[in-house]
């Protein structure tokens, strides 16, 4: 099936599996993926790191504003992933820790962070056929994206699967913990003054509490194939 050079948009709230699903499709139908989520926590990594963190979790706008003018967070393409590198160095790991998922909502609520990051991924997806996850992508970053998708899933089961993920990766866990952290990002992302999370009018809903990955496959391949008009039906390799 010959998909056009589009911009495909994937928001949704925390741990419904927006990188695992933009990975797949990317992969499935040779788009470039790019993850807003991984962009926001490699500042909030680089934040934590550069001691613009006070103990009181306030962080240090006067110092991170400038410095983000000569900081190098880009993607390369490893093993057929992409992945976020911090200069030279390969920062996957390091941005999937708990102590960065608890700082990085209040880090993407900062204006120019988020008018650095949108920069970064603009400069990323010139030229279209990609597809990039996040929270604003659909209604802040590519209003005009020609597909957009929008991911929800029960709060339970969502909180399972970052719990779930984060033992296999060997991390510290507590499903508590990890329930709380996830209720307290919901709102703050839900509820910031810049770019908050929303569901785009023209967005696709999947509510994929109850869904296979290869369902989510079929569900974006039935999407594809209705939107664009699309006769021909490929064979699924995932």
């Amino acid at each position: 099936m010959n998909i056009p050079d589009i911009i495909i948009a994937v928001d949704g709230f925390s741990a419904t599996g927006k990188s695992t699903f933009a990975k797949m499709v990317a992969a499935e139908f040779g788009f470039l993926y790019l993850d807003s989520g991984a962009m926001y926590r490699g500042v909030t990594l680089f934040t934590m790191e550069s001691g613009m963190v006070s103990e009181d979790g306030t962080i240090d706008e006067a110092a991170l504003r400038p410095a983000l003018a000569d900081l190098d967070l880009h993607f390369a393409h490893e093993d057929g992933k992409t992945k976020l590198y911090l200069g030279g160095r390969c920062i996957e790991t390091e941005i999937r820790t708990l102590a960065v998922s608890s700082l990085v909502s209040p880090v993407a609520t900062i204006p120019f962070v988020r008018n650095y990051v949108d920069d970064r991924l603009h400069a990323f997806s010139e030229g279209g056929r990609v597809i990039m996850d996040g929270r604003d992508i659909g209604t802040t970053v590519f209003p005009d994206a020609e597909l957009k998708v929008f991911m929800t899933a029960d709060p339970a089961v969502r909180a399972q699967r970052r719990y779930d993920e984060m033992v296999a990766k060997g991390e510290p866990a507590d499903l508590e913990a990890v329930m709380k952290n996830l209720a307290e990002r919901d709102y703050i992302d839900s509820h910031r003054e810049t770019s908050p999370l929303r569901q785009p009018e023209d967005a696709f809903v999947m509510d994929n509490t109850h869904m296979t990955l290869h369902e989510e496959l079929v569900w974006v391949l039935g999407v594809i194939q209705g939107k664009f008009g699309l006769l021909e039906v490929p064979a699924l390799t995932h």
